[in-house]
C-alpha cells in the first residue's frame, strides 16, 4: 500500500512538471502568435502591401570571408525591394559587432550598397546582440516609432511581438526563399518556441540591452531619400 501511494505521489509529481513545462513553452508562443496577428505578412503575397519610414533588417550569420550568409542575403533583398519601391525611405541594418573580427552590421551596409542601395539612406546598429536588443535600441537609440521589420518568415512573429511591446509599431515582411531548405527551416522554426520563452521574459523584465546615446542616422537617411525623391 505505501509503494502504491508513493508511486501515484511520483506520477502526480512527473505530471505537474509535465504540465508546468509545457505551460513555459506554450504561454509565450501564443502571446507572440496573438501580438503578431494582423501584423506580419509573407513577401510577395497579396497582402504584402504595409508601408513605414525604415525598414529595420535583423542580423543573421556573416562568413569568415565578410560575406552574408544566404538567408541574411535574404533579408537584405527583401529590404532593397521595400526601398527601391518606395514602402520605406530608410534601412537600419541591425546586427552583432561583438568582437572585432566579426561585424554583421558592415556586411548587411556593404551588401546593400552593391545591390544599388544609396549609401545615405542606411543607418547601421551596431550593437543588435539579438532581436529584443534591437527593438529596444530602434527606439531608445533611433527614435524610431514606426518600422517594418525584415527577417525569415519562422522569426518574424516574435520579432514584430517584442517590437511592439516596447513602443515600435511594428509590421514584418518575411523572407519565404528559406523554405527551400525544408530540413533546416524546421529547426529553426522550433528553435523559435524555445527563443519565445526568452523573448517573452526580457519583455517581461524590461531587460536593459547596451543603449548609448540618441542617433539621429535614421532621421537623416528619411530626410534624404525624402528630398531626393521629391527632386
Amino acid at each position: 500500500m505505501a509503494r502504491r501511494d508513493r508511486r501515484r505521489r511520483w506520477r502526480w509529481a512527473l505530471g505537474g512538471l509535465v504540465a508546468l513545462a509545457v505551460a513555459v513553452v506554450a504561454l509565450p508562443n501564443a502571446w507572440v502568435w496573438t501580438a503578431a496577428a494582423g501584423h506580419v505578412t509573407d513577401h510577395g503575397d497579396a497582402a504584402d502591401d504595409a508601408t513605414a519610414p525604415v525598414a529595420i533588417v535583423l542580423g543573421a550569420s556573416v562568413y569568415s570571408s565578410g560575406e552574408p550568409s544566404p538567408w541574411l542575403r535574404y533579408r537584405l533583398d527583401v529590404a532593397a525591394e521595400l526601398y527601391e519601391s518606395g514602402r520605406v525611405d530608410a534601412i537600419l541594418v541591425s546586427g552583432d559587432n561583438g568582437q572585432t573580427s566579426y561585424n554583421e552590421p558592415i556586411a548587411m551596409y556593404e551588401y546593400l550598397v552593391s545591390a544599388g542601395i544609396p549609401s545615405e539612406a542606411i543607418a547601421v546598429d551596431y550593437a543588435g546582440f539579438d532581436t529584443y536588443a534591437t527593438c529596444v535600441r530602434a527606439q531608445e537609440v533611433f527614435g524610431i516609432s514606426e518600422a517594418i521589420l525584415v527577417s525569415q518568415d519562422f522569426h518574424e512573429p516574435r520579432a514584430v511581438a517584442v517590437c511592439r511591446a516596447v513602443g515600435v509599431e511594428a509590421s514584418g515582411v518575411g523572407d519565404t526563399r528559406a523554405r527551400a531548405n525544408r530540413s533546416t527551416w524546421a529547426y529553426s522554426w522550433l528553435r523559435e518556441r524555445g527563443a519565445a520563452v526568452k523573448a517573452a521574459w526580457d519583455v517581461f523584465t524590461s531587460r536593459t540591452p547596451l543603449l548609448g546615446d540618441r542617433e539621429t542616422s535614421v532621421d537623416e537617411a528619411v530626410a534624404w531619400t525624402r528630398a531626393n525623391r521629391e527632386a
